[in-house]
C-alpha cells in the first residue's frame, strides 16, 4: 500500500520540493526561475516514466502543458512577475506547441501509414511467405530466415506490430516442439530479439532514432540513406551474433520444420497502389541526395496517397499508435525546454566534464542508457538522456577527435534500443513472454549478452566510420 502511494506522490512532491528550493542551491551560477522550473518538469517526467503512475504518453502531454503554463511567453500571468534577470528566458509558446507537429512526428506518421497499408493488404504476410521459402526446413536456418524477415519489417514497421504478426505465423511451428525441447525457446525469443535489433536500421525503425534525429542537425545531419549506411551493417552483425547465441544456448531437438504460410499477393487496384507506393517511398528515402527532398517530406507522400484513394480510411486512423507520437513529442518538448531556457548549456558548464576523458564519457553515457532502457521505455530513456548528451557533445571540444557530438548521440541511441533483458523492457519482449514459451531468466541471459555485445560493436562501427570521415 505504501509503495502504491509513493508511486503517485513522488512525481508530485519531489518537483514541488525543487521549486521551493533557492535557485542557487543547484550549484549553477545565476540559475533563473525558468531553469529551476525546467528542472522540476524534468524530474517529474523522470519519475513518471520510471514509476508509471500515469501512462507514459500522458507524461509527455503533461510535459508540454506544464511548459506552456510555467515557462512559455503565454503562460500563467503570475509565473512571469519576477524581474527579467531573475525570471530568465521564457520560451516561445509556438515552439513548444510545434513539437506535436515536428518533422520527426511526420516521419513516424508516414511510417505508420505504410505499415498499416501493408498489413491491411497482406503485403507483410505474403512477403514473409515468399522470403522464408529459400531457408528450407532445417530449424537453424528457418530461424535465421525468420529473424532476417522480422528485422527487415522492423526497419519500416512498428516493432510491436511486426512481433505480433511474426508470432502469429510462428504459433503452429512452436506447437511442433515438445515442452522439453529448447528449440521452442530459441524460436520464441528470436522474434522479439530480431524486432528490437532491426529497428536500429532506419530512422523510422524505432522512436529513439527519431529522437536522435532532432539533435543531428545542420552540419551533423544524417539522411535516411546515410543512417542506413551504418544502421543496416550493425543490424546484420547483431542478427548473426544473436542467431549464433540462440542456437547455441537453446539447441533444437527436432530435425525438420515445415512452415505452412498460406496466402497470395492481392491484385486489386488498391493493393497494387500500396505495393507501388511502398517501393517508391523507400526508394525516395534512399536517394535523397538525387531529388533534394528530405526524409520528412517524403514521409508525407504515402499519407496523401493512401488518404486520397481511401486505402487508409477514417476507421483505420483510429488504429494508429497515437500514443507513440505523443510520447516522442513530449521528449522533443523536454529537449526544447532544456535548450531554450539555457539550462542544458549552463548545467554542462557547471560540471567539469572537460576533465573527463572523451571515451569515458561515451562509454558512461551509453551504459547508463542501456541500464535505463532495460527497466523503462526505450523512448523515455532516449528522451531523458539525449537532450543532455547533445548539449554536452556540442560543448566539449575534446570529443572532436572521436567524432564529436554525433558519435556520442549515436552511441546513446543504439544503447537505448539494445535494452531487452526483461519482459517489461520492450513491447516485443512482453508479447513473446506472454506466449508462455519463455522464462524470464532465459530472456535475461540473452538480453544481457546482446546488450553488452551490441554496445561494444556500436563503438567499433562508429570508430571505423569516423576513420573513413563519414561523420566529417
Amino acid at each position: 500500500m505504501i509503495k502504491k502511494q509513493l508511486k503517485y506522490l513522488l512525481p508530485i512532491l519531489v518537483p514541488l520540493f525543487i521549486l521551493l528550493l533557492p535557485a542557487d542551491s543547484f550549484g549553477i551560477a545565476g540559475m533563473t526561475l525558468i531553469e529551476q522550473r525546467i528542472i522540476a518538469i524534468f524530474v517529474m517526467a523522470t519519475l513518471c516514466w520510471i514509476l508509471e503512475p500515469i501512462p507514459i504518453y500522458a507524461t509527455s502531454v503533461l510535459i508540454i502543458v506544464l511548459e506552456l503554463l510555467l515557462v512559455s511567453d503565454k503562460g500563467l500571468w503570475f509565473t512571469k512577475q519576477a524581474p527579467p534577470e531573475i525570471l530568465g528566458n521564457t520560451i516561445d509558446h509556438k515552439i513548444i506547441m510545434g513539437t506535436f507537429a515536428s518533422p520527426i512526428i511526420m516521419l513516424f506518421l508516414g511510417g505508420f501509414f505504410l505499415a498499416m497499408a501493408a498489413t491491411k493488404y497482406r503485403l507483410d504476410v505474403n512477403l514473409a511467405r515468399v522470403l522464408l521459402k529459400p531457408f528450407g526446413q532445417n530449424p537453424k536456418f528457418v530461424m535465421l530466415g525468420l529473424m532476417m524477415i522480422t528485422a527487415i519489417f522492423s526497419m519500416f514497421m512498428s516493432n510491436t506490430a511486426t512481433t505480433a504478426m511474426m508470432l502469429s505465423i510462428l504459433t503452429p511451428v512452436l506447437a511442433l516442439f515438445s515442452k522439453k525441447d529448447l528449440g521452442r525457446v530459441a524460436f520464441a525469443l528470436s522474434v522479439p530479439v530480431a524486432a528490437n535489433i532491426g529497428g536500429i536500421g532506419t530512422p523510422i525503425g524505432t522512436p529513439p532514432n527519431a529522437v536522435a534525429l532532432k539533435y543531428l542537425v545542420n552540419e551533423n545531419s544524417i539522411s535516411f540513406g546515410g543512417w542506413m549506411v551504418f544502421g543496416v551493417p550493425f543490424v546484420v552483425v547483431m542478427l548473426f551474433i544473436a542467431w549464433l547465441l540462440l542456437t547455441s544456448l537453446f539447441p533444437a531437438s527436432i530435425k525438420e520444420i515445415n512452415l505452412n504460410i498460406k496466402g497470395r499477393f492481392l491484385k486489386t487496384p488498391k493493393a497494387i497502389m500500396v505495393y507501388v507506393t511502398f517501393v517508391v517511398t523507400i526508394l525516395l528515402w534512399l536517394m535523397g541526395s538525387l531529388h533534394g527532398m528530405n526524409s520528412y517530406v517524403v514521409a508525407l507522400i504515402p499519407v496523401a496517397v493512401f488518404s486520397v484513394f481511401k486505402i487508409i480510411t477514417k476507421e483505420d486512423l483510429k488504429k494508429i499508435s497515437w500514443d507513440v507520437l505523443w510520447l516522442v513529442s513530449g521528449g522533443i518538448a523536454l529537449g526544447v525546454g532544456l535548450d531554450k531556457s539555457g539550462l542544458a548549456a549552463n548545467a554542462i558548464e557547471a560540471i567539469p566534464f572537460a576533465d573527463f576523458h572523451p571515451l569515458l564519457l561515451i562509454v558512461g553515457a551509453s551504459v547508463l542508457c542501456l541500464l535505463m532502457a532495460n527497466f523503462m521505455s526505450h523512448t523515455a530513456s532516449a528522451n531523458l538522456l539525449l537532450p543532455l548528451v547533445a548539449a554536452l557533445g556540442a560543448s566539449m571540444h575534446s570529443l572532436l577527435p572521436y567524432g564529436g557530438e554525433v558519435i556520442l548521440i549515436l552511441a546513446v541511441t543504439f544503447a537505448a534500443s539494445l535494452g531487452m533483458s526483461l519482459p517489461i523492457s520492450t513491447p516485443p519482449n512482453a508479447l513473446a513472454y506472454a506466449s508462455g514459451h519463455i522464462e524470464t531468466k532465459q530472456m535475461a541471459k540473452v538480453g544481457i549478452i546482446l546488450g553488452i555485445t551490441g554496445i561494444l560493436i556500436s563503438y567499433a562501427m562508429l570508430y571505423i566510420l569516423k576513420q573513413t570521415s563519414f561523420f566529417g
